[in-house]
């Protein structure tokens, strides 16, 4: 019989029963999908550029504003973010696609890195990014907001 229903103890099963097989292999391909995900590291997509030969070396132009009021272009400290223009243009001519990466503290005001910001637009640099500290996934983002002025007393 096709189900096995005899009950002759004389016979060898002949059947394969594949459906703990099927079992073993869906467990097995969904923790693989699950583990996948983990696997994959978190980044940010980028507009990396393109080259026949890995030689090439791709110039950065680098801005640091620290919460003290300094600036830095390159790792040299420049005397006020106004000299950042000139500096950026120079760069530019050497290098049209150079890209640049603002680097400013949390204690930065957000003027002073939206006219940095502008300054290197100015001098035609297209490619900006922002320079970030990661945070581990679940926990919350520091916050550095300003404590709100108290109401004055009436």
């Amino acid at each position: 019989m096709a189900g096995g229903a005899d009950t002759s103890d004389d016979e060898a099963i002949t059947g394969i029963n594949v459906t703990p097989l099927v079992d073993i292999v869906l467990v097995l391909l969904i923790i693989f999908m699950v583990t996948a995900k983990l696997i994959v590291s978190k980044s940010v997509p980028l507009d990396l550029p393109k080259a026949a030969t890995g030689s090439e070396v791709q110039t950065v132009f680098s801005v640091v504003l620290a919460a003290d009021g300094t600036t830095q272009v390159d790792s040299k400290t420049v005397p006020n973010d106004d000299a950042i223009l000139g500096l950026a243009k120079s760069a530019h001519e050497k290098n049209p696609e150079l890209r640049a990466v603002i680097k400013a503290d949390s204690a930065v005001p957000h003027g002073r890195v939206i006219h940095v910001l502008d300054l290197l637009k100015q001098a035609q640099v297209a490619k900006i990014a922002f320079g970030v500290t990661p945070v581990a996934p679940g926990t919350p983002a520091p916050t550095t907001a300003p404590a709100p002025n108290p109401a004055p007393a009436p």
